[in-house]
């Protein structure tokens, strides 16, 4: 996975995770990157400065968490992760309010779906394939995998909110 700092013609900055940078190229040129603010699809990269590690000691002194990666990410795919300097044309109780109505419809689709960890992608395809009964489920994938799932045409989504598998709760 690879993040970018992304700026629209409304000066709105906010970052976006893609699979590589070929995917971001290919979703922005078909008009499929848009801004998390205003919805601008007029959109290009922000100057961009590496992130380090404040700690000397973590994974062998400063890394840049700007890189691509196999770890798994919970749900199917990334998603977009605003962030900005400018200001955000909303108001703080509008945006609570949105994020409360989204985390609880997470948490009540999460209810009526099963977690299946790590074979989340082997399940979804074996579904998408008809090998398998279709049923809500969610779990973990890693990037490519989850690249892989979408271009097989796999209907998969990413959680909008991180979370803990069963067997890590305490």
């Amino acid at each position: 996975m690879i993040v970018f700092d992304l700026k629209c013609a409304n000066d709105h900055v906010f970052e976006i995770w893609f699979a590589s940078s070929q995917a971001y190229e290919d979703q922005r040129a078909r008009g499929l990157v848009a801004c998390a603010y205003c919805g601008s699809t007029d959109v290009g990269k922000a100057v961009m400065a590496p992130r380090l590690n404040a700690k000397g000691n973590q994974q062998g002194g400063a890394v840049s968490d700007r890189q691509e990666s196999d770890a798994p990410v919970a749900g199917a795919a990334a998603m977009p992760v605003p962030v900005s300097n400018a200001p955000v044309p909303t108001d703080l109780a509008k945006v609570r309010a949105v994020l409360h109505a989204l985390a609880t419809a997470q948490t009540e689709a999460l209810s009526r779906s099963t977690w299946v960890g790590g074979d989340f992608a082997d399940r979804a395809r074996a579904m998408h394939y008809g090998e398998e009964d279709h049923a809500p489920i969610h779990g973990e994938a890693a990037p490519r995998e989850a690249a892989a799932l979408i271009e097989e045409g796999v209907a998969v989504a990413p959680l909008p909110f991180p979370v803990i598998p069963p067997e890590a709760q305490n």
